[in-house]
């Protein structure tokens, strides 16, 4: 028996990296079939293939915008917050009352008028879901924060439920919609078909919101309180920070991150409904998930990339499963990435604190 024991001892301490090189081997295969169906749908219709590109860029840009307020959220309090896809609702719907309701854009103005009308929405839009945001903090998740983790999540549940609800009561639970809000003209021609404005305009406002959230992260005296209450909160308190605050200012900024993503939907698809959130919320949830939920730049890599998973298969031509098949594909892709790699692309190993 002792025999035995001593002979299975270097087959046992070899499975794990066979283990191992058969996922890397499996990952790699995987990335080679797409790169080459990648490759022909660009030989086949290289046109198509990057009009579909820069649409993904597009849509991937507010998957981004949502996916790194799950990620600031979770990195310092490690809480999924559900509700965040609903904020982001709402800022779809102040987008509405602002800009369609109140200012009375209608597809008709243009000019410096079109310009500050869409700048007010834009920034009723970050304000309200800011402050929404913090207030969900410290109403339902505050007194949460030393309880089992199942709690917060139920409340971070309901907390989307009431807010979708509620969206219902006020707006009604049919589609708000507007005329085109964005100028439409062509800023250039792939071929014969045009690149719009609109979608150069979102990216216009994404990019530098993203750089913004960086150095707001990084460079800030708020952005450093809120990364050392993520190390450590004790530790950060004897160091004088005000972990209240700092939490409060991360739920804040994921907030405005929301309010910028649901002016940005509704300006470039001019509609939205009450249960807007539930899918989108979910695909930018993924997309964190996918880029390593905690990182900022795996975040918008994970928002890029769905949103570019999600037009290619609308788009491109050749052997795609259509349209119909989007949703099964991103949650697919979320089943894999937590199976073989959990930590995400960019992320490190996931934490088990208590």
């Amino acid at each position: 028996m002792a025999s035995d024991s001593a002979a299975r001892r270097p087959i046992l301490a070899l499975a794990p990296r066979l283990r191992g090189r058969l996922i890397t081997i499996v990952g790699i295969g995987l990335l080679v079939l797409v790169a080459i169906w990648l490759v022909v749908n660009f030989v086949i219709d290289p046109q198509q293939f990057v009009l579909v590109f820069l649409a993904g860029i597009t849509n991937g840009s507010i998957y981004a915008l949502v996916a790194l307020g799950y990620t600031i959220v979770y990195g310092i309090l490690e809480l999924i917050n559900f509700a965040h896809g609903d904020v982001f609702t709402w800022g779809a719907m102040v987008t509405y009352t602002v800009a369609v309701s109140w200012v009375g854009l209608d597809g008709s103005q243009t000019g410096f008028y079109l310009f500050v009308s869409l700048l007010l929405a834009l920034i009723c839009s970050a304000i309200f879901c800011a402050t929404l945001n913090m207030a969900i903090e410290r109403v339902a998740y505050r007194r949460l924060r030393n309880a089992p983790r199942l709690a917060p999540l139920i409340t971070a549940i309901g907390m989307s439920f009431v807010l979708s609800n509620l969206i219902g009561v006020i707006f009604g639970f049919s589609y708000k919609s507007s005329n085109a809000l964005l100028p439409t003209g062509a800023v250039f021609y792939i071929g014969d078909q045009p690149y719009g404005w609109d979608k150069l305009i979102v990216l216009l406002i994404t990019v530098p919101v993203l750089l913004g959230l960086v150095w707001l992260v990084k460079l800030t005296r708020w952005g450093k309180a809120m990364r050392a209450t993520a190390q450590d909160r004790d530790a950060a308190r004897l160091m004088g920070i005000d972990v209240d605050h700092a939490i409060s200012f991360a739920f804040g900024l994921g907030g405005l991150l929301a309010g910028v993503g649901g002016f940005v939907y509704f300006a470039y698809f001019t509609q939205a409904r009450f249960d807007l959130g539930f899918r989108l919320g979910l695909f930018a949830f993924t997309a964190a998930v996918l880029g390593g939920i905690g990182n900022m730049a795996g975040a918008a890599l994970g928002g890029y990339l769905i949103g570019l998973i999600e037009n290619f298969n609308n788009g491109l031509s050749w052997h795609t499963p259509g349209p119909d098949w989007t949703e099964s594909i991103v949650f697919i892709l979320l089943i894999l990435i937590l199976v073989f790699r959990p930590q995400g692309l960019l992320g490190e190993q996931l934490s088990t604190r208590a």
